[in-house]
């Protein structure tokens, strides 16, 4: 057995812990063959103890023996590394639990053999070296996940990659929130509890058009660009929100008066959710935001109501919240980070794939001067000193008209915005991208 770092030990474990355990966990360790974890615990009570990881049928890591306990850390070390070694002279690599049910998940073997009819994201993902680290974590996080509708490794691998990925993104980031989830029920998409709250919570994306005219992409290269690009954008979010509205959710037996949480990601177009986020905020609230700067370096904002968004021969009225029926729609959690390159990072600090291929991380991120008017840069390799979470660059966005508002002490790791007076008032983490970059680099002797 081998001293692990936590992130690892997270990646493999997290989606099989109890929430409500009350012991701090201390060391991580993985046995060289990768058959058994364990870690060393203490207790409210001072007490350590050991607790030892097999993988199940389903190659998920159960919990097979705990030692207890010990006054001292040094003994519950050398009592975990007697047992791990009994238990690995028995030549075992998995350990039944008796409720395994259904097949294993291969998520990138090819249900459908012919190639043109697979996505092109799919099969880079699944053919390319530098993915190999996403590959990793995902077919780990897989063997914890219920495909409820029996379609998911179908449509990762065709015409759903994006939604998919999303969904896999979603359900990670809620495991390390200490959610509790339920996966039971067809929709919403997930049903999570922290003690006797429960939120439910349907994944939203937004897809690339089906009108040729529309898909230029629309930057940001001068004053009348970036008005285009917010209506254009706004109507793409307000299109993929609607959708799910009129769906009623709440109406589901499992929903009704609980709060309800619409999750968006844009995939519209490639690198799109690099620039997009501002119009989902302008949609939301119906306003967007103004600013100067006085001589002495203050910022001014200056609130600018917006009633519609029209492109082209499209029109929609702003202000999602303020909207028939999205009184029962508590929050909007959006990320422009949810995609394939948060896969490879997550995967890399957790020490899957090959380890050879050099990774940098870069893009704007939020700057905590109050008079600041525009984003920090940020630039990171990533290596063994880099940290992330699944909830770094997440944002919620709270309903000032929801029927069922939620705290935002249940979303502890994330940016909160509200609405309060006409003003958008957030709390940041210290540190949130907006948008960012992974370049890989395949280093070859």
């Amino acid at each position: 057995m081998h001293a692990i770092k936590r992130e690892r030990f997270e990646a493999l474990v997290a989606y099989t812990r109890v929430s409500n355990i009350l012991a701090q966990e201390l060391e991580w360790y993985e046995s060289d063959d990768k058959i058994l974890l364990a870690t060393i615990v203490i207790d409210y009570e001072n007490q350590f103890s050991v607790v030892i990881f097999g993988r199940d049928d389903k190659q998920r890591y159960r919990c097979i023996d705990v030692i207890p306990s010990f006054k001292r850390q040094a003994y519950a070390k050398k009592s975990m590394l007697r047992k791990t070694k009994k238990i690995l002279e028995n030549n075992s690599n998995t350990f039944p639990q008796g409720d395994e049910k259904g097949n294993n998940i291969n998520l990138f073997e090819p249900l459908i053999k012919t190639s043109t009819k697979l996505n092109p994201h799919f099969e880079e993902v699944r053919n390319h070296n530098t993915f190999s680290s996403a590959r990793e974590i995902i077919t780990e996080i897989m063997n914890y996940y219920v495909d409820i509708d029996g379609n998911f490794i179908e449509q990762f691998q065709t015409t759903g990659f994006d939604s998919r990925l999303w969904e896999l993104y979603l359900f990670a980031y809620l495991t390390e929130e200490s959610f509790d989830l339920d996966r039971t029920h067809n929709a919403p998409d997930f049903l999570v509890a922290k003690g006797d709250r429960k939120i439910a919570i349907e994944a939203v994306t937004v897809q690339a058009t089906q009108n040729k005219k529309e898909t230029t992409s629309i930057l940001k290269d001068n004053e009348q660009n970036i008005v285009r690009s917010r209506d254009y954008m706004s109507i793409k979010f307000g299109s993929a929100l609607y959708s799910k509205l009129k769906k009623e959710y709440w109406k589901k037996e499992h929903v009704n008066n609980n709060p309800l949480i619409f999750a968006i990601a844009d995939f519209h177009e490639e690198q799109s959710m690099l620039w997009t986020s501002p119009a989902l905020i302008s949609y939301l609230y119906g306003i967007e935001h103004d600013h100067s700067c006085s001589e002495d370096g203050t910022l001014a904002i200056k609130r600018i109501k917006i009633d519609v968004h029209k492109y082209q021969d499209k029109k929609i009225p702003s202000g999602f919240f303020f909207t028939k029926d999205a009184e029962h729609i508590s929050a909007v959690l959006f990320s422009a980070t949810g995609t394939i390159t948060k896969f490879t990072r997550m995967g890399r600090i957790a020490g899957f794939g090959d380890l050879s291929i050099k990774s940098v991380y870069f893009g704007t991120c939020h700057d905590h001067n109050p008079n600041a008017a525009l984003p920090n840069r940020f630039f990171f390799e990533i290596n063994e000193e880099y940290k992330e979470t699944w909830g770094t660059g997440v944002s919620i966005f709270h309903n000032p008209q929801a029927l069922h508002p939620i705290s935002p002490d249940i979303f502890p790791s994330v940016a909160h915005h509200h609405y309060i007076d006409g003003q958008i008032v957030s709390t940041i983490p210290s540190f949130h991208p907006y948008s960012g970059q992974t370049i890989d680099i395949e280093v070859t002797k």
